[in-house]
């Protein structure tokens, strides 16, 4: 697979530490929505080229495409888009708790208690938390195939 250069600040310059921070300091729903959307525009638009070489995820409200590319020491670097705000900032989140992480590590993730430390578990919708089921079902297939 070719090197992509869809780099993000998710999980390196942003972690996820900083934004559990962050999003338990919003007590309103709509400051957390605002800040999904302020995360969604960090996570950059993918071209066509590097679109194609994701999966679009099936089983979100938007579409959502994912890729990843196994690094020369054994971490993952993951990349991402999606046509809705929300979703993409959803999905910006979860970079921050896989970006450059090893298979071993993804596989060993609580996604349920990540997503219960943001303080979102409780205020998504049904199709949203299928959505993010569907990523992480398929974030965990990627870990199990490259262990």
């Amino acid at each position: 697979m070719p090197s992509l250069t869809a780099t993000h600040p998710f999980g390196s310059e942003i972690t996820f530490e900083d934004l559990r921070c962050d999003l338990q300091a919003q007590s309103a729903w709509e400051d957390k929505y605002r800040l999904l959307i302020k995360l969604a525009r960090k996570l950059p638009v993918l071209d066509e080229v590097t679109r194609q070489q994701a999966q679009e995820v099936k089983g979100c409200e938007n579409r959502v495409w994912l890729g990843y590319q196994l690094n020369q020491n054994g971490t993952l670097h993951f990349f991402g888009d999606s046509e809705g705000r929300i979703v993409k900032g959803l999905l910006a989140i979860l970079l921050t708790a896989i970006e450059n992480q090893t298979p071993q590590k993804i596989l060993s993730i609580d996604f349920s208690e990540f997503f219960q430390a943001t303080g979102l578990s409780g205020q998504l919708s049904d199709s949203r938390l299928n959505g993010i089921q569907a990523l992480i079902q398929y974030i965990q297939k990627i870990a199990q195939e490259n262990q």
